[in-house]
């Protein structure tokens, strides 16, 4: 490797690992001088799409092996991904009262599938990393259909919903980056493998772009409802590992798939919760304040899951069924 790239792989390893830290100086930031970050709202769907053909680059046929090898624990960790944290959404949009807009937006993080750092926290926490590389890439695949349904269905006594296009959104948002990337993959192996390294240092780029843009857009909203919003998705995210947890322990699963399940299930993919939201504001569906939601759990879940992790890490397995938890 030259010094070019190891320069390079440095430098997006550092702000891969302080991810967290970025993402809520850049937030502060855009929400004290809002109208120096609002030109980036129009390129909400465009920076998700980046991040998307990234995890398409990464990704292989063998990724999706697991589905074969154990269907089952697959299917649970879809399953559980799709309605536990759909329902969870729900409950707190019902117990904290929101209006309209934020229940949205909270319901629609909760419609997402995972989200992409949940395999990063998988292999911090000694989970089963191909498992949780499969799980995420079924649940980003079958979005474009799930999200919408699911949406539509919690979240049409809120506002008025269209499930086609949305459809359509996470198609052009998600599958066709996704697919584009698997497809460069697969033709240019050996020049993708020189420039992946850049991949986490590109996410980092566009996440707090997308963001700092949604912050700005809401700027003055915020101001009203932060408190709220904060408890609500640090609960939603919380009761989502729990849960994760907790359903491969009643499906008998090992300490690394029950680890993998808590992560999977409570990390959403928040980005595109931000913009698909911040596409239905600007067709006028709903206020912008509900792509807040979807910001502030990038924020909350790049907190969260490196301390979950790093207990994860530390939590032994006294057999191969018990464990101390």
């Amino acid at each position: 490797m030259s010094n070019a790239l190891r320069t390079l792989a440095s430098v997006s390893a550092f702000f891969s690992k302080t991810f967290a830290l970025w993402v809520i100086v850049f937030a502060l930031i855009s929400y004290y001088f809002p109208q120096g970050f609002l030109f980036l709202l129009p390129y909400v769907s465009i920076l998700l799409g980046v991040v998307m053909f990234g995890m398409g680059l990464t990704l292989s046929p063998k990724d999706f092996s697991e589905v074969f090898h154990r269907p089952i624990q697959v299917i649970i960790g879809i399953v559980g991904q799709f309605i536990l944290m759909p329902l969870i959404a729900f409950f707190l949009v019902k117990v904290f009262g929101l209006s309209a807009d934020l229940a949205a937006g909270v319901l629609l993080v909760g419609c997402c599938p995972g989200g992409t750092s949940s395999n990063v926290m998988s292999y911090l926490g000694k989970g089963d990393v191909p498992l949780s590389v499969t799980i995420t890439s079924c649940t980003t695949i079958l979005a474009p259909l799930v999200t919408p349904g699911l949406f539509w269905l919690f979240a049409h006594q809120y506002i008025e919903v269209d499930p086609a296009a949305m459809f359509w959104s996470i198609v052009k948002i998600v599958l066709l980056p996704i697919i584009g990337g698997v497809v460069i993959n697969a033709l240019f192996g050996t020049v993708v493998k020189k420039v992946v390294i850049a991949l986490p240092l590109i996410s980092v780029f566009a996440i707090i772009s997308i963001v700092t843009a949604v912050v700005a857009a809401s700027a003055e909203k915020i101001a009203e409802t932060a408190l709220i919003i904060f408890l609500v998705v640090a609960l939603h995210n919380c009761i989502g590992y729990l849960c994760g947890y907790l359903l491969g322990k009643v499906f008998g699963m090992k300490l690394a798939q029950k680890k993998t399940l808590a992560i999977e299930i409570g990390m959403q993919n928040s980005g595109l919760a931000a913009a698909l939201a911040a596409k239905l504001a600007a067709s006028g569906a709903i206020n912008p304040i509900a792509a807040v939601p979807g910001a502030v759990f990038s924020v909350w879940h790049n907190i969260s899951g490196p301390i979950l992790a790093t207990f994860f890490a530390n939590l032994k397995d006294k057999d191969e069924n018990e464990d101390s938890i």
